[in-house]
């Protein structure tokens, strides 16, 4: 399979893209492997798909396929265990349910899907593809020939230099711990948990409980989200009327629209959301 631009979904406006819109796209070729992608928003400012791996599957990269990327990266693991390469420096990183990998621009990667279930994750990714940071940018990087998958000059040394060597990583994993915590709101204090917060891309989780609401917000960038568990209504001020989604479901939300999420439901909710380039409003 060569290489070809995936599609890049836009909306005119706010939109809620149910999981069965979402665009499907199946990209790789028989050395990088093949890897299907629900393509839910590709605006000139965020890129936001899941994509799926079979068990025990991969994907690796090919002169067609060059996984390097001028882009900040989220991937938040939904099922299956994710096990991430950077095959330029050997450097693996084990990502369970629930967790996020986080990376920068110029970041080679590989992954593996380590269990017996389909691997599912959220990605998201600025600047877009719609700005040349993917297969365009990829194409202008010295092809990387001899790929490692494992860090053999730690031999002997772990885990004795531990924190000297972390420093080195390419690749976060974003575990609970790791959250950046914040209130937002008003009347009632909201968490928002933030997995980046860089001068390009912030992606953050919210947990909603039954009947719990956020305040009204608008955000200095496009924003994007999944719902990963529960039923939450996204209402939209100034066009009135609410859209309920279910898990699976997207939602995109330009610059400056003001929005509020409802947990109208008898059981928690959980979102994933990403904001580019800018998370507050001026």
């Amino acid at each position: 399979m060569t290489y070809k631009p995936s599609p890049r979904p836009t909306f005119d406006g706010p939109a809620h893209i149910p999981y069965d819109r979402a665009t499907r796209y199946l990209w790789g070729d028989p050395v990088a492997g093949e890897v299907a992608d629900w393509i839910y928003v590709s605006s000139d400012k965020i890129h936001q798909i899941m994509f799926a791996i079979p068990p025990r599957g991969r994907f690796l990269h090919s002169e067609a396929h060059r996984t390097v990327f001028a882009a900040d990266e989220v991937y938040y693991v939904l099922t299956g265990v994710l096990v991430m390469c950077n095959p330029e420096t050997g450097e693996v990183q084990r990502v369970l349910p629930g967790e996020a990998a986080f990376f920068r621009r110029d970041t080679w990667h590989n992954a593996v899907n380590a269990s017996d279930e389909t691997l599912r994750v959220i990605e998201y990714f600025a600047p877009p593809p719609s700005q040349g940071t993917s297969g365009a940018y990829s194409r202008t990087r010295p092809y990387l020939a001899r790929p490692r998958y494992a860090a053999d000059d730690l031999l002997g040394q772990w885990p004795m230099q531990q924190h000297e060597i972390s420093a080195r990583q390419t690749m976060r994993v974003i575990r609970d711990a790791d959250l950046l915590w914040r209130l937002e709101g008003e009347a009632e204090l909201l968490p928002v948990g933030l997995l980046c917060a860089t001068e390009h891309l912030t992606v953050g989780r919210i947990d909603l409980l039954p009947g719990q609401r956020s305040a009204i917000e608008t955000h200095a960038g496009d924003e994007c989200l999944y719902l990963v568990e529960g039923t939450i209504n996204v209402r939209l001020p100034e066009q009135g009327g609410w859209h309920e989604l279910k898990p699976g479901d997207g939602f995109y939300l330009p610059l400056g629209c003001p929005h509020q999420y409802f947990n109208t439901g008898d059981r928690p909710a959980r979102l994933i959301f990403g904001v580019a380039p800018g998370y507050l409003a001026s």
